[in-house]
């Protein structure tokens, strides 16, 4: 097993492997990378140390240090030049996305346990804590809002430990397939809108106008402007956490309505209090630290990020829990089939449905990462619907769950 002080340099040779074949003159990768964007095999590569033993990513702490210290820090520095106004005309059709993500994975869980439910009455049964549908509640929780939302049900539900297992088995294969498809729709997006009949004029005039923003500070950095950069966005995302370590626990001690909304997540006030730090700032002459380098050392960090969700990703789990994946699978093709379908009524950007449907099946960790993936300015955009996210998922998550049961002791 690779340790993570081994592991980090490994990926950062990952990184430089796709960058270096991506950017050169070689006709194989020219092809290949036609069809493959770089930032899939980014995710992809890591995901084969994890799935034939080179790793064990459930004692690696690369993640949790990546997810804890250096996303909170990509958000800052992202944030620092956004143009705002510009984000704003993004329209309501990110909302409307965004319902219809949450709508569709809590409609989805039920028709997919009714599909399998016809063809394998046992992988949808159970009896007592064992019942299967106990477990995919929870699965709904964290698929439309988060981690504490899919706690938050646990206790509602009581589903047992080797259901609960087995269901995060079902959560990290099938919801990493569906990221690294968005992943992989980020890099084509021209060819989806013109499926979709998309306007995207309002995405791209936010990418040239923030290009060009860029293009116009873009400066040769000093050793104090990479001290400054480095300042700002690790002093932010220490500010969050010293924040939020005392704002859910106090929630959750004081307040069982904001609990309920997920409130007492740190996460969740981690990310949202970076966010509001590096937004606060692109008001001031911080916002300068842009033309230093501030967002392509966020980059830098986002990418690493990229790989160590990879790390998750086991493609051999398919042969562990082959019947619950069906459901899984299942359940994200339900949900995908009415994202495209309300996309393709409103001809809505593919950028909208990516990061409306990851700000629900991935949640704060991974829907700026999807956002960014079409222009690092735009991850901000990821960062709000998650939230929203963390919001109602509790509540649907539980419709989702008795829905599920309804269906089952029919």
């Amino acid at each position: 097993m690779l340790p993570d002080s081994v592991l980090l340099g490994v990926l950062f040779l990952i990184l430089a492997f796709v960058f270096y074949t991506s950017e050169g003159t070689n006709r194989f990768w020219g092809v290949f990378y036609q069809y493959v964007p770089p930032t899939l095999v980014c995710y992809f590569l890591p995901s084969l140390l994890n799935s034939f033993g080179a790793i064990d990513h459930q004692s690696s702490q690369l993640y949790a240090v990546v997810s804890k210290i250096l996303l909170p820090t990509c958000l800052v520095l992202f944030t620092l030049s956004v143009d705002f106004a510009a984000v704003s005309k993004l329209g309501s059709k990110a909302l409307l996305l965004f319902a219809t993500s949450a709508l569709s994975v809590m409609i989805g869980g039920p028709i997919a346990v009714w599909l399998v439910l016809m063809v394998s009455p046992e992988t949808v049964g159970g009896q007592g804590a064992d019942a299967v549908w106990r477990g995919l509640a929870t699965l709904a929780g964290t698929w439309i809002g988060g981690g504490a939302n899919q706690t938050a049900l646990k206790e509602v539900f009581q589903p047992s430990d080797r259901l609960f297992s087995a269901i995060l088995t079902v959560d990290t294969f099938t919801s990493n397939i569906w990221l690294a498809l968005l992943l992989y729709g980020a890099g084509v997006s021209k060819k989806i809108d013109a499926f979709l009949k998309a306007d995207s004029r309002a995405i791209d005039d936010v990418k040239r106008r923030i290009e060009h923003q860029q293009a116009a500070q873009t400066r040769i950095p000093t050793v104090q402007e990479l001290v400054y950069i480095c300042a700002v966005g690790f002093g932010a995302t220490a500010v969050a956490h010293f924040l939020a370590d005392r704002i859910a626990p106090y929630i959750g001690q004081h307040s069982a309505t904001l609990s309920k909304f997920s409130l007492n997540a740190p996460f969740f006030w981690v990310v949202s209090i970076a966010t509001g730090i590096g937004i606060g700032l692109s008001f001031t002459k911080v916002r300068n630290l842009d033309g230093a380098g501030g967002s392509k050392i966020a980059t830098v960090f986002l990418y690493l990020m990229i790989t160590t969700i990879g790390l998750k990703m086991d493609v051999l789990a398919i042969f562990d829990n082959p019947g619950l994946i069906a459901v899984g699978f299942l359940w994200l093709f339900v949900h995908a089939a009415l994202m495209f379908l309300v996309s393709w009524l409103t001809k809505s950007p593919f950028f909208f449905l990516a990061v409306g449907s990851q700000a629900c099946i991935g949640g704060p960790a991974t829907a700026p990462v999807i956002a960014a993936a079409f222009h690092p300015a735009l991850a901000p955009v990821g960062v709000v619907l998650a939230i929203l996210g963390y919001a109602v998922g509790t509540y649907l998550g539980y419709l989702c769950g008795i829905l599920m049961q309804l269906i089952v002791t029919a």
